[in-house]
């Protein structure tokens, strides 16, 4: 009677929890971005639009009276933190787009039967693509607003982007990602970006300053995460960055950069709070 060899433990077992899921996180990454590079009709579109936006916009506007806007600048130098906040919204509210397909054609079905480590390999695989793509669109929609003479951030403006748009990048992902499983299908799932997309942009200081507006907008858009994200960038833009300085007279008080970002931490608090249960439900 033959006995069977001594099992040992194998390598994988002995590297740890940790890098497994990161080696998982780069292969569902990888994924992602082949089907990007393979149809990438999608990603050059949410580049070109926002630039055509730019240019168009900004030069309809370009003879606006001087002093009519904050700072006294140019309304293509106004324009352009609204127009890379909405590239950045608009990619990652898409982003439940690629997770609902897997759903439909079962193969999300075939990763959730495999040996993953740890299954939020899955949405944090998501949230790193859209991420990339939304620094890649934003550095093209920044040049683009360089060379049409629109300025660019100066100093600590620069950063002071990137952390922004990192901030609403994460939450509008998180929020499609839990969309994508809470809807049916991808029809509904486009409806609500539809519904949502542009109203959440003109009702916001993308496109014209708060004073402007009638007194209703006007609160509207000092509670759209939008204008949280845009006015720390334009003020970036403006060339006088600081934390600390008034940025929005909303109605119910001054907001400085500080207080923009801090609501937007708050808002993805929120976001991740009423995801996570839903995530791990559908998850597990």
């Amino acid at each position: 009677m033959t006995s069977l060899p001594p099992r040992f433990p194998s390598a994988a077992l002995g590297r740890g929890r940790l890098p497994e899921q990161i080696q998982e996180t780069r292969a569902l990454t990888r994924r992602l971005f082949l089907q990007m590079l393979r149809r990438p009709s999608s990603a050059v579109v949410g580049v070109i639009q926002p630039m055509i936006w730019l240019a168009l916009f900004g030069s309809l506007f370009a003879q606006a009276p001087a002093g009519l806007l904050p700072h006294s600048m140019g309304y293509g130098r106004f324009l352009a933190a609204g127009v890379i906040v909405f590239a950045a919204f608009s990619g990652a509210l898409n982003a439940g787009l690629p997770m609902m397909f897997d759903r439909e054609f079962g193969f999300l079905n075939r990763i959730l039967v495999a040996p993953l480590r740890s299954r939020s390999s899955i949405v944090l695989a998501s949230v790193i693509q859209i991420a990339t793509l939304s620094l890649i669109q934003s550095l093209a929609i920044m040049l683009m607003a360089g060379l049409l003479g629109f300025g660019w951030p100066s100093g600590l403006g620069i950063p002071a982007v990137f952390v922004t748009l990192g901030l609403l990048v994460f939450t509008v992902t998180s929020l499609s990602l839990g969309l994508a499983f809470a809807l049916p299908g991808h029809i509904e799932l486009l409806a609500v970006t539809f519904v949502i997309n542009l109203p959440l942009l003109f009702a916001s200081t993308a496109l014209a300053p708060l004073q402007f507006m009638p007194v209703w907008m006007r609160w509207l858009a000092s509670l759209n995460p939008l204008t949280f994200a845009i006015e720390p960038i334009r003020a970036a833009y403006a060339g006088q960055y600081s934390l600390t300085a008034p940025l929005l007279n909303a109605p119910y008080g001054q907001l400085s950069a500080a207080l923009c970002l801090l609501a937007l931490l708050v808002i993805s608090g929120v976001v991740l709070l009423l995801i996570r249960p839903l995530l791990y439900r559908k998850l597990s």
